[in-house]
């Protein structure tokens, strides 16, 4: 039985099952992506849904494992060496979950490193650069007078959108034939944008063809249907 007993996030969400991975998370774009990598790969895992709204991600137990403030974080107990590994920032779960299972990550040297490049595409630009036009479209921004944050960020994400677009010619996915982090890393980043922020209209998301050919074919995937679920939201 792995022992989680010097990790204060532990104290405040305990694990029921401490032998398995410890996700601390909630379903936003973020969030989403650590956990349909984890049923898209089949590794055990417990959730635990940390409450952004109650600012839970600013209390010393959360701080002690993410410093960032920010979901998701997770705690392997069979880190490398057989020892414990917490991690924070999504990306980099990302990319030690592929290296830990030897799935969706290509092998080729090559070929793994243009994947790992679409990973950071989304985390230096897609994320932001979507989380901000969300704020000034949808939440408080929309009260503030001078629209030219929110002109800039709708131009910007249209931009991004497009780089997907050209990528996506001749392709199902962002590496080709082959599903990748990379594609796990965007999915719910793009979801929301037309979802939840509901600013396709804002973007001309209907004006392109590749990429919501290729959102469905994302969503449609029973794993990444459960993960956009997970953590459940307490009732």
């Amino acid at each position: 039985m792995a022992d989680l007993s010097s990790f204060p996030i532990a104290t405040r969400w305990p694990a029921q099952y401490p032998d398995r991975i410890q996700l601390y998370s909630t379903p936003t774009p973020n969030g989403v992506k650590v956990s349909i990598m984890l049923e898209e790969t089949g590794l055990p895992y417990e959730p635990h849904f940390i409450n952004i709204g109650q600012n839970e991600t600013w209390t010393p137990e959360f701080l002690s494992l993410n410093p960032n403030g920010k979901i998701p974080s997770i705690i392997d107990p069979d880190g490398p060496g057989g020892k414990p590994l917490p991690l924070f920032e999504s990306g980099a779960i990302l990319l030690y979950l592929a290296e830990k299972t030897g799935k969706f990550l290509p092998s080729d040297p090559a070929r793994r490193y243009e994947t790992i490049q679409w990973v950071f595409f989304q985390m230096a630009a897609v994320g932001p650069m979507f989380g901000q036009l969300g704020f000034f479209h949808k939440f408080a921004g929309r009260e503030i007078e001078d629209k030219r944050p929110l002109e800039r960020y709708r131009n910007e994400s249209k931009r991004l959108l497009g780089v997907l677009e050209t990528r996506l010619e001749g392709r199902d996915w962002i590496m080709g034939e082959e599903y990748t982090i990379a594609d796990i890393a965007l999915l719910g980043w793009v979801r929301n944008l037309i979802g939840f922020y509901g600013a396709g209209e804002l973007v001309g998301f209907d004006s392109l063809e590749r990429v919501p050919a290729w959102l469905e074919r994302g969503l449609a995937r029973p794993a990444v249907q459960r993960g956009l679920e997970i953590p459940k939201r307490p009732d």
